[in-house]
C-alpha cells in the first residue's frame, strides 16, 4: 500500500463531523458490475444508494462489444445446437486464464453461468438463437452466439471440448449499449437511490479498520454518507490513468486505442489499496491484435523482429495481442502470399513486399536468413497440414508461395485495443482482501476495479461476465452483512 495515498483516499471516522445521509449498501459506479450489485443487493432486502461520477450509468461497459462469456449449457447454446458442460467450461478457463488462475472463482463462475444467463434474459436482455461462425468476437450481425476465445485453437481444443460461449445481445455490431441500457434501467427502477454527477472521494474507516461509509463530492460540495452494511467499489479500471500505467503496466502505454470511459482512472483501485487491499495482476491488460476478419489471414505467419513465429495464428486475437506485446515488445508482422494476401477489415498498413522471401526479409529489415529459414521450416510441414511448433489447425496451415507481402502488426503503427485486467484482490463474494488474504470488513468490489479472471489469457466477454456475476455476489454479500 502506498502510504502517501491514504489521506487522499481514506478518511478516519473521527474526521467526519456528521453524516449527510445513510444507506445499507453504497455502490460506487454504475457500469455493468455496479448495476448487477445494485439489483441483487435490493433483491436481498437492502437499502441501496448508487453514485455515478458521469451524468448517467453505462461506463466502459456501454462502449464494449457487449459479449458476455457464459457457458455450461445455456439455453442459447442448446438452441444453436451446441453441447457444453460446467466441467468443459471449467477446464478451458483453468487452462487459458494465466499461469495462476483463481480456481475458486472460476469454479463458481462456471457453476453459476447458466443461471446467470437466465437472469440476464429475465431482465429483458435479448439474445437471438443464431450462431455466427465466421470469426471470434462480436459479430457484425445480430446473431447471439459466437466463439469469443481460443476454444478451437491448440492447445485448448485438446484440453476441453470446444463450445462457443460468447453470448451477444441482439443488435448489430457493438452491443454494449443495449446490454447496459437494460441493466441501468433495471437498476434505476429497482428502488435504489441513484445519484449521478457524484464522485466518491474517499472511503471512511473506523478505528477497527472497518469501512463504514464514504465521502462524496457533488457540485463542489463534500458530504459523508454512512453505509451500514458495506461499500461496493465498481468504478472501472485504470487505463486512463497515465501515472498508474507508468507504474504498473508500462507496456500498455504502447497501445493506441485505450478502451475506457473517462472514469477509468483507477480511483476505485486506489481507494481499495489505501484501505489496505491488495492489488494483483496490475501489469496485465486485454490486448487485441485483430488480424481477422477475414479468416483467410489466419493462413499467414506472424513473425517477430527476429523473423521467427511466436504463436499459432488461429488463436483468439486477444491471445495474439498478448503474445505480441508482452513477449515480442509489440513487434509483429503477418507474412502472406498471393493467395492469402487480402485487405483486413481492421485497417492495417503493408509493411513490405517481395518477389522472393529474401526480398521481403530485406524489406522488413529482419536478420539475414532468419525469415528464409522460418518459411522453409513452416512450408515443409504445412505441405502436410502440420504445425509442429504451435499446433495451428490444418485448415489454416498451408504452404506460402511467392510473391509475398507482410501486414504491419506492430503496436507503433497498428490499432491495438487495450484495457486493464489488474485490480483489487477479492474472494468469491467480492470482499476486498489484504495482502495476507484477510477480508477488509465492509469493503467489496467487482468489475474492472478488481483483478479479472484472466491474467493473461483473456477471452472476449469475460469482463462483462465476471463483472455482472461477481457484482451480483458482492451485492448479496454486502446486503446480508451485519450492520456496522
Amino acid at each position: 500500500m502506498d502510504a502517501t495515498a491514504a489521506p487522499q483516499h481514506v478518511r478516519a471516522l473521527s474526521e467526519i463531523e456528521r453524516w449527510a445521509g445513510e444507506t445499507d449498501v453504497l455502490v460506487v459506479g454504475l457500469g455493468c458490475a455496479g448495476a448487477a450489485a445494485t439489483l441483487d443487493a435490493v433483491a436481498a432486502g437492502a437499502e441501496v444508494m448508487v453514485v455515478e461520477r458521469a451524468g448517467g450509468g453505462g461506463g466502459t461497459s456501454s462502449m464494449s462489444g457487449g459479449v458476455v462469456y457464459l457457458g455450461g449449457g445455456t439455453a442459447l447454446q442448446r438452441a444453436c445446437g451446441f453441447e457444453d458442460s460446467v466441467e468443459e467450461m471449467f477446464k478451458y478457463l483453468m487452462a487459458s486464464c494465466g499461469p495462476a488462475p483463481d480456481e475458486a472463482k472460476i469454479r463458481v463462475y462456471c457453476e453459476e453461468s447458466v443461471a446467470h444467463y437466465e437472469w440476464l434474459v429475465g431482465l429483458g436482455v435479448p439474445f437471438k438463437a443464431v450462431f455466427y461462425p465466421h470469426y471470434s468476437g462480436e459479430p457484425p450481425t445480430d446473431d447471439g452466439l459466437v466463439y469469443s476465445g481460443s476454444e478451437e485453437a491448440h492447445p485448448y481444443c485438446e484440453i476441453a471440448v470446444p463450445a462457443p460461449r460468447g453470448h451477444v445481445p441482439q443488435t448489430t455490431n457493438q452491443a454494449g449499449w443495449l446490454l447496459m441500457q437494460t441493466l441501468v434501467a433495471a437498476a434505476t427502477g429497482s428502488g435504489a437511490e441513484v445519484r449521478v454527477d457524484t464522485r466518491c472521494q474517499a472511503l471512511v474507516m473506523d478505528a477497527t479498520r472497518t469501512v463504514v461509509g464514504a465521502v462524496l463530492r457533488c457540485g463542489g460540495e463534500e458530504t459523508a454518507i454512512r453505509a451500514r452494511r458495506g461499500v461496493i467499489l465498481t468504478a472501472g479500471g485504470f487505463i486512463n490513468n497515465k501515472q498508474m500505467l507508468r507504474t504498473y503496466a508500462p507496456l500498455l502505454r504502447q497501445c493506441k486505442f485505450r478502451v475506457g470511459a473517462e472514469g477509468d482512472d483507477g480511483s476505485g483501485v486506489r481507494m481499495g489499496m489505501a484501505a489496505g487491499g491488495a492489488a494483483i495482476n496490475m501489469s496485465m491488460g486485454s490486448v487485441s491484435l485483430p488480424i481477422i476478419p477475414p479468416k483467410t489471414l489466419q493462413k499467414g505467419m506472424l513473425v517477430n523482429a527476429r523473423g521467427q513465429r511466436f504463436v499459432n495464428e488461429d488463436a483468439y486475437y486477444g491471445v495474439l495481442g498478448e503474445q505480441a506485446l508482452y513477449h515480442q515488445d509489440g513487434v509483429a508482422y503477418l507474412v502472406l502470399d498471393a493467395d492469402t494476401f487480402v485487405k483486413p477489415e481492421v485497417a492495417r498498413d503493408v509493411a513490405g513486399t517481395g518477389e522472393t522471401i529474401e526480398e521481403l526479409e530485406a524489406a522488413l529489415a529482419l536478420p539475414h536468413g532468419a525469415l528464409v529459414d522460418t518459411l522453409a521450416f513452416y512450408n515443409r510441414h504445412a505441405a502436410r497440414g502440420e504445425d509442429p511448433l504451435f499446433g495451428k489447425a490444418p485448415t489454416y496451415t498451408v504452404p506460402l508461395r511467392p510473391p509475398y507481402g507482410a501486414l504491419d502488426c506492430r503496436t507503433a503503427s497498428s490499432l491495438y485495443a487495450v484495457f486493464t485486467l489488474g485490480g483489487l484482490w477479492t474472494n468469491i463474494d467480492g470482499e476486498v482482501l489484504t495482502p495476507d488474504g484477510a477480508a477488509i470488513p465492509g469493503l467489496y468490489a467487482a468489475g474492472r476495479t478488481t483483478a479479472c479472471l484472466a491474467a493473461p489469457g483473456y477471452s472476449s466477454g469475460l469482463s462483462l461476465g465476471d463483472g455482472t456475476l461477481f457484482g451480483r455476489r458482492a451485492g448479496r454479500a454486502a446486503a446480508t452483512r451485519p450492520t456496522s
